[in-house]
């Protein structure tokens, strides 16, 4: 891996440090218990490094990952030691994937669906993962829920980490356009290595969606899906004003 490759997995290793994996993939193992039985195989659709895979991969299922980004890719790659037979990862945009292959879960995490910024790339990711999926077979997704996001509007903010080998500082700085749904979330990103002072910056644009109950409630009545449950992230509450994360579970 290149000198960017290497910074950038150690930063993005420590801007998720404190993020509960182990926990997160605990709480969909009991939404796919609720909802199916017996689920053995798993899609993830914008697997990222591959964490939620690879933990999801330790519970039993067997686990096809997919993203379009190579850098995270990279580090996926690397968590299948040991696992090569029940932990795969491939490149692929979601609104395009065919796979010619169906499973008994499709999950889509960390916001994922929130980056299909328009109708079309929504309804193709939807019909994609309803694609991808056996007869019977759900769908979970999370997302940037609405009512939340416009109560507690998105504002600058500045994030500094470090370890052994980093210091990092990365500036968020979003743009509403209410029009539209979006938030643009313009990151800057600067990564010192410590031990030879080198810095580097990277900036990273990220358009999120907001989603209400209504658009996708229409938009799974188009593609056929039923909708099974909608949750708060990480509860079994209805989703609110304070529920900046919604997960939704559907059935083909």
């Amino acid at each position: 891996m290149n000198q960017f490759g290497d910074l950038y997995s150690q930063y993005y290793d420590l801007l998720y440090s404190d993020k509960d994996y182990s926990r997160e993939v605990n709480y969909i193992d009991k939404l796919i218990k609720a909802h199916t039985d017996k689920a053995l195989t798993l899609l993830d659709m914008g697997c990222g490094t591959g964490k939620h895979a690879e933990l999801l991969c330790e519970k039993g299922y067997r686990v096809h990952g997919i993203d379009l980004s190579t850098e995270m890719l990279n580090i996926a790659e690397q968590r299948r030691q040991g696992k090569e037979e029940n932990l795969i990862f491939s490149h692929s945009n979601i609104t395009e994937l065919n796979l010619d292959k169906t499973f008994d879960v499709v999950v889509s995490l960390f916001h994922v669906m929130s980056y299909q910024n328009s109708n079309q790339d929504l309804i193709k990711a939807f019909e994609v993962a309803k694609k991808h999926l056996k007869d019977g077979g759900i769908f979970i997704f999370d997302f940037w829920y609405g009512p939340a996001v416009l109560t507690d509007l998105p504002t600058t903010r500045i994030k500094r980490l470090e370890n052994n080998s980093i210091k990092v500082t990365r500036i968020a700085e979003p743009v509403l356009h209410p029009q539209q749904n979006i938030v643009d979330v313009n990151y800057n990103v600067f990564i010192e290595d410590k031990q030879t002072k080198e810095v580097l910056e990277k900036k990273e644009f990220h358009p999120m969606r907001y989603f209400f109950d209504t658009e996708l409630e229409l938009i799974c009545q188009s593609v056929n899906f039923s909708i099974e449950a909608k949750h708060e992230w990480m509860s079994d509450k209805n989703p609110n004003f304070n529920s900046w994360n919604a997960v939704w579970v559907l059935k083909k």
